[in-house]
């Protein structure tokens, strides 16, 4: 069974993610910035916060099988309302984050016979959307990094990303507060459903295994249909 590093492991995705791999008998090692999580034999928790100058990843194994980056935010203002520090201040944790965390971990990547690195997007990179430019901007980067480090670490670690729509998490609460929310975002969408954390992580274990050994440099869409599918 594999070993791997889940960012954000207390909340909405990361958690999902947590228990789907701990499900499957992975070894997971799992970081928590305020919430705490709930251990067991294989999961092995450690606070991080990786908006410090210097973050601590001594507790990592030698080698490990893969690294997923949940941090992130969800800030929709319209434009005009966005300061120019809030946009360096949302990649510093979307961005500068991840960059932090893959340098820690990339000796015990490469220590792997093969591994991966799953980050995260969104929708509202390929699709234009209103009051989206803050998240938007940060995300392209993402999926910029994803294709750059996919090219520079084949073929030892691949490096996939998944760009949701509209999840239903602690970070969307807002946008779904209330069955009438709720219904109106699913109507946007042509599979009319929000997605859940488990719609998510299905995607994250497949890119994590040897189910996608074939695969890297990629933005896998999971969104509903909303990338491709004019109704």
């Amino acid at each position: 069974m594999g070993k791997y590093l889940i960012i954000g492991g207390s909340s909405g995705i990361g958690k999902a993610t947590v228990k789907k791999l701990i499900d499957e008998g992975h070894q997971v090692w799992a970081t928590y910035r305020s919430t705490t999580i709930e251990t067991n034999s294989n999961v092995k928790t450690e606070q991080l916060d990786v908006l410090e100058e210097e973050i601590d990843m001594s507790f990592l194994p030698d080698s490990l099988d893969g690294v997923v980056y949940c941090p992130g935010s969800i800030n929709l203002k319209p434009f005009t309302r966005i300061s120019p520090n809030s946009f360096v201040d949302d990649y510093k944790l979307q961005v500068v984050g991840a960059v932090k965390v893959l340098q820690k971990a990339m000796p015990a990547l490469k220590a792997s016979e093969k591994s991966s690195i799953v980050f995260f997007s969104t929708v509202a990179v390929q699709n234009g959307f209103n009051f989206h430019s803050l998240v938007a901007s940060s995300k392209g980067a993402i999926e910029g990094l994803t294709r750059s480090l996919a090219a520079e670490l084949a073929p030892t670690i691949r490096v996939n990303c998944i760009a949701p729509s509209l999840t239903d998490t602690p970070l969307a609460e807002t946008l779904l507060r209330g069955e009438e929310k709720k219904k109106a975002n699913a109507e946007r969408h042509p599979l009319k459903k929000i997605g859940s954390t488990n719609d998510i992580a299905e995607a994250v274990s497949y890119l994590l295994t040897d189910k996608s050994d074939w695969m890297t440099g990629q933005i896998l869409h999971i969104d509903g249909g909303m990338s491709s599918i004019r109704g």
